[in-house]
């Protein structure tokens, strides 16, 4: 297996560790959410391989765990999102997409313009509640080697932990984090984790929705499918993102390949207009439940997506 590049949403523990001038709870990095134009006016392409299959990027799910439909049917109909824009005008998860399908590989080949969920399947901790990454890695090889998902160069295969499992450096300065694994001697493959932040962390993984222990004060904002779901809906965008534009830490990233900024960790804690420290911008709320978002989804879901950094005006890129 390849080295485990800290490739983590960076998500929060910016936040404990730089409050001081924010950082807020969520993790997009450590900088300032305009740090990155000010530093070096875009991502950099490293020449390697993008997820550019055009018939679209495959999602292998793994649930780890015990989770309740209602956080299942919440997830499932994020990734339904990405092929559907939802009953209503306005932004969805599909249009965010659309900065994401503007990368380009060395060929001029864009990434993948749709995203879906293929196969899921459940696991009950067979390997207990207290798992290493490279424990995740090895889970992922043996599902494709045992034939229970095919071997997929444009997929992604996504575990997600439930709360009461213990992820090595999950809420420990990550949210998640994508890698890549070798498979069958020749085929390099893309896996991610993304863990349920409810009970271990959500003030860290789980912001707007949930205050950090230090912070600044202020109300949490209302979720609209539940703190931890949104949270984890958060957390995969932002890894969907990463893993397609920075597949094999060779493609669009920032800095250091082992601690890079990426396509949504570039934009630390951008959700809406006028985001600052601390604050995420202005949203969409929701009339009856008072619920914060910013994107429509399929079958009447609402999510809160991050900003993308995009690479023709240079900016962090908000859904609208």
């Amino acid at each position: 297996m390849s080295t485990m590049f800290l490739r983590s949403l960076l998500l929060p523990l910016i936040c404990v560790l730089a409050l001081a001038t924010w950082s807020h709870g969520l993790s997009r990095g450590q900088r300032r959410p305009s740090s990155l134009d000010a530093a070096s006016n875009t991502l950099q392409y490293h020449g390697g391989p993008l997820l550019t299959k055009p018939n679209g990027i495959n999602v292998y799910l793994i649930w780890y765990g015990g989770f309740s439909l209602k956080d299942r049917n919440s997830i499932t109909d994020f990734f339904a999102s990405y092929a559907s824009p939802g009953r209503r005008q306005g932004p969805s998860v599909s249009t965010w997409w659309r900065t994401i399908s503007t990368y380009k590989d060395k060929t001029g080949k864009p990434v993948s313009d749709t995203v879906r969920l293929v196969k899921q399947v459940g696991d009950v901790y067979s390997s207990g509640k207290t798992l290493k990454r490279a424990q995740l890695a090895n889970f992922v090889k043996s599902k494709i080697e045992s034939k229970i998902f095919p071997l997929d160069p444009n997929g992604i295969y996504l575990v997600l932990t439930a709360k009461d499992v213990t992820v090595e450096r999950f809420c420990m300065g990550s949210c998640g984090f994508h890698d890549s694994i070798l498979v069958g001697g020749s085929t390099r493959v893309v896996f991610a984790h993304v863990g349920d932040p409810t009970v271990q962390c959500p003030g860290l993984c789980a912001w707007p929705y949930a205050l950090p222990a230090y912070g600044p004060p202020g109300p949490a904002l209302v979720a609209p499918n539940g703190i931890g779901t949104d949270g984890m809906i958060i957390n995969i965008a932002t890894l969907l993102a990463g893993a397609t534009t920075n597949p094999f830490k060779t493609g669009y990233f920032q800095g250091d390949a082992l601690t890079p900024l990426e396509a949504v960790t570039a934009c630390p804690g951008i959700f809406g207009a006028g985001a600052y420290p601390g604050y995420p911008g202005a949203l969409l709320v929701d009339k009856m439940s008072k619920a914060s978002y910013n994107a429509y989804g399929a079958n009447g879901r609402k999510f809160l997506l991050p900003a993308t950094w995009d690479l023709i005006r240079l900016n962090c890129k908000v859904i609208t």
